[in-house]
């Protein structure tokens, strides 16, 4: 499991909120905020976050609707802890993957977050490599192989590669990739992401000739993409 995880809190209270995400940062990761349902859906539709954790009661969409759209329209399987009041307790939402009742510790959120992520992110030695057609990329090594050949990528363009592998064809902010590979070093030049990022293009091969496309997306980031060979 990575140690840094980029987690979604939807919480209808401001206070709530502040102690989930206090608690969550304190761990080491990032947290992001957010007391309406739809503004949630609207950013999962573009940025991607390695855990949710859902209130049931929130103005737009529920945390139960929430939880509806993402088994419907997001591909990979995203962990959800819902945290419900106590007189919910009884209405578990079998889609979701851990329950807390309110009021929670930070001992407990910790905890279960923890459980969580491990499940969602433990991979087995001999299953240790992430495969995109004729890309392989082993983590834990810092390797990646092209149509069989070694390439040698630095630890921020392999971090990087893998990032836009994991999320194909979905565009990526360059707040969300400081995040992630910066781990938060948002006064870095805004040169550096763009050098890395051709960097990849031409040692990965990343072009239209080899049915690959990562094309910046102006005043937003970057999007990779799967294309016929040759296509424009």
């Amino acid at each position: 499991m990575r140690g840094f995880m980029r987690i979604a809190v939807l919480e209808e209270t401001q206070a709530q909120a502040d102690f989930v995400c206090r608690t969550l940062s304190a761990a080491g990761h990032t947290c992001h905020a957010f007391d309406d349902g739809r503004a949630l859906v609207g950013q999962l539709r573009s940025q991607p976050f390695d855990l949710l954790v859902l209130d049931r009661h929130t103005p737009g969409l529920s945390g139960d609707e929430v939880l509806h759209w993402i088994r419907q329209n997001l591909t990979e399987r995203l962990p959800v802890l819902f945290m419900t009041r106590a007189n919910d307790a009884a209405h578990r939402d079998i889609d979701a993957d851990d329950h807390l009742v309110k009021p929670v510790s930070a001992a407990a959120l910790l905890a279960r977050v923890g459980m969580l992520l491990r499940g969602a992110f433990h991979r087995e030695p001999m299953a240790g490599k992430e495969v995109f057609g004729e890309y392989e990329f082993e983590p834990g090594a810092k390797r990646v192989h092209v149509r069989g050949n070694a390439v040698t990528l630095t630890h921020k363009e392999f971090e990087l590669a893998l990032l836009l592998f994991k999320h194909l064809s979905r565009p990526l902010s360059r707040s969300h990739i400081l995040d992630a590979i910066w781990k938060q070093a948002a006064a870095i030049p805004s040169r550096t992401m763009d050098t890395h990022v051709s960097m990849l293009r031409s040692k990965l091969g990343l072009r239209p000739e080899n049915g690959y496309r990562l094309m910046p997306i102006y005043g937003y980031g970057y999007r990779l993409e799967r294309i016929e060979k040759g296509e424009a």
